[in-house]
């Protein structure tokens, strides 16, 4: 969980000698080149406090690699020194030849973060909005409880790139609590409180629960570290009450990765491109299921900012990354530099899309600990607008 992440120490450069020693290589069944990278992690960020754990990373084969892409894992295993928990396991997981993708997102967090209120337009100073009677925004912090399952399988067309299929997904948030450093005389609501109010919602607990319809063209080389191709998904989920949601509703995401290589020598130089968006389409969603920055499936919106930095019943985000080798004849080390820019809109406070962008920018540097399977750790410091900034660590490229 990444709210204006400030790493002091993660142990994973040791593993750039030893990963390929380290890793457990075996051949069960169908699986093929399994290998684990079970990375220790020290962390601090404002909202968690000191961060103690594992972030585990896996990649192998369902079937003959020639044929058949690379799975691959990601887990977090963390507590904090504010008595948080934070579990989670994402996925994408390739039958043999490519003919099923199970996308995994699972998560149990027992956390906090500030949230802002909703829109583009929220400042990080705590305040009173001209909308929703009055209530507060600017940042406000929140105690909550998310169980999360997420699961699809989707089925390949013939011997094409593209894929259709099904998925369900489940978000039940509970024990919400808000409260602010500074509260002004009069008491008013906070911004959760008046959203869900006004919609219809309980303040301390809600449930999402429904079915996706999913379309994706999968067409990189390697899906943790592409060099070169694209990647698109399209899902619309849909939430209704009798499987257990508070209220109906629907909402549809889009999502479009290009990868243009500027050097046949040397892959690992190139320009991605990321296209990114999410929108209510009909009914009402509670508060912290809305569309916000950084709760894409593995984080990774909205370097820069910290997550829940922006929300709103629409969202457009869009990133351009440069990504470099360091080394002459080596991969080892990488760097990249970037930019990117979101917008939200939230007819409860009547802004619409693009009234105001968000930008952010930054460099990283990139440790390749598997040349085979291109698992790399990134680190990368973001910079956003009004003083925002943050660290961010993790398995493999940004997207």
């Amino acid at each position: 969980m990444k709210s204006k992440l400030l790493v002091g120490l993660v142990l994973v450069i040791t593993f750039q000698v030893s990963a390929q020693t380290d890793s457990v290589s075996f051949k069960p069944n169908k699986f093929n080149q399994f290998k684990v990278v079970p990375l220790p992690a020290i962390g601090s960020n404002p909202a968690n406090g000191w961060l103690f754990g594992l972030a585990p990373s896996a990649t192998w084969y369902m079937g003959d690699p020639s044929t058949t892409k690379m799975s691959n894992l990601v887990g977090n295993f963390l507590y904090t020194t504010k008595k948080q928990w934070i579990f989670s396991s994402r996925s994408n997981i390739y039958l043999n030849e490519n003919k099923l993708i199970l996308i995994g997102d699972w998560r149990y967090f027992i956390t906090s973060q500030p949230t802002y209120g909703l829109g583009s337009s929220t400042p990080n100073e705590l305040g009173i909005t001209p909308s929703l009677g009055g209530s507060l925004w600017g940042e406000q912090q929140m105690d909550f409880r998310l169980l999360r399952f997420y699961e699809a399988a989707l089925k390949r067309i013939g011997d094409t790139k593209f894929y259709l299929g099904l998925g369900y997904h489940l978000d039940i948030h509970s024990k919400i609590e808000n409260y602010a450093e500074s509260i002004p005389d009069f008491n008013p609501i906070f911004s959760h409180d008046a959203y869900n109010s006004i919609k219809g919602f309980d303040l301390d607990s809600y449930t999402l629960s429904g079915f996706s319809l999913n379309w994706v063209m999968e067409n990189r080389d390697v899906a943790v570290s592409p060099y070169e191709k694209n990647f698109a998904w399209v899902q619309y989920k849909i939430n209704p009450s009798f499987l257990g949601s508070d209220q109906s509703s629907s909402l549809l995401m889009l999502d479009y990765r290009h990868y243009i290589n500027l050097s046949e020598k040397r892959k690992r130089n190139l320009i991605a491109l990321w296209g990114f968006g999410n929108f209510v389409v009909s009914g009402n969603v509670p508060y912290m299921s809305l569309p916000s920055l950084t709760w894409d499936m593995f984080g990774r919106t909205g370097r820069g900012y910290a997550q829940g930095r922006f929300r709103g019943e629409s969202m457009v985000y869009t990133e351009a990354e440069w990504r470099f080798p360091l080394q002459q004849n080596k991969e080892t080390f990488g760097g990249t530099v970037f930019v990117n820019a979101a917008s939200f809109s939230s007819k409860t406070t009547n802004e619409s899309l693009f009234n105001k962008i968000n930008p952010g920018y930054g460099v990283g540097l990139r440790v390749m600990i598997n040349k085979q399977n291109r698992t790399t750790i990134s680190a990368d410091y973001g910079f956003g607008q009004k003083g925002n900034s943050g660290f961010y660590l993790n398995v493999n490229e940004s997207f």
